[in-house]
């Protein structure tokens, strides 16, 4: 069984989801792939004590606090390979960036590949089920380029500005279906 809550925030509406013990999906309203890996219907439950922390959480991010994502029990719902770049988004620190190609290159060390898709990388952090603390607008373009935020460029450049990130040397692609 699941279950969902809502959390009032300053980039819009956002629905946490939980399985009653662990965080299991964060989305803001209007998000693309907005509840994709819950397939099961999700109850509404404002009480459980893994939306209490969350939302105590959020709001500590939000005044600028940098609150720790092992504060939370997070239990993402995705593949082997998914769940590997979503551990690496945790390890970005707050108010830094790293890019995809990073990301891949991280990913093909640990799965003794010689070299991994940085598309492949673009595919699972484009559907992290829990965005804002499994910092997945944290990830840009090896050219600086913006792309690939599931809630939008604006809200991404939002975070970033919101972690103390010179967005000035980052571009917004004119183009692309990640935008």
């Amino acid at each position: 069984m699941y279950y969902s809550t809502n959390y009032p925030s300053s980039l819009g509406l956002i629905t946490l989801a939980s399985d009653g013990e662990n965080l299991i999906g964060l989305w803001i309203e209007g998000q693309k792939y907005h509840g994709d890996t819950v397939k099961e219907e999700m109850i509404q439950n404002d009480d459980l004590p893994v939306f209490e922390s969350a939302k105590n959480w959020l709001d500590r991010y939000f005044k600028g606090e940098e609150p720790a994502i092992s504060e939370l029990p997070l239990a993402p719902i995705g593949g082997e390979f998914r769940r590997a770049v979503w551990k690496i988004l945790c390890e970005i620190p707050y108010g830094e960036y790293i890019t995809y190609g990073d990301i891949a290159r991280k990913v093909a060390v640990q799965m003794n590949k010689t070299s991994m898709s940085g598309q492949a990388v673009g595919g699972a952090v484009g559907h992290n089920p829990i965005s804002i603390i499994i910092p997945c607008h944290r990830v840009v373009g090896s050219n600086g380029s913006l792309t690939g935020y599931a809630g939008g460029i604006d809200k991404k450049i939002k975070l970033l500005e919101h972690e103390g990130v010179d967005t000035s040397c980052l571009s917004v692609p004119k183009k692309g279906t990640a935008l």
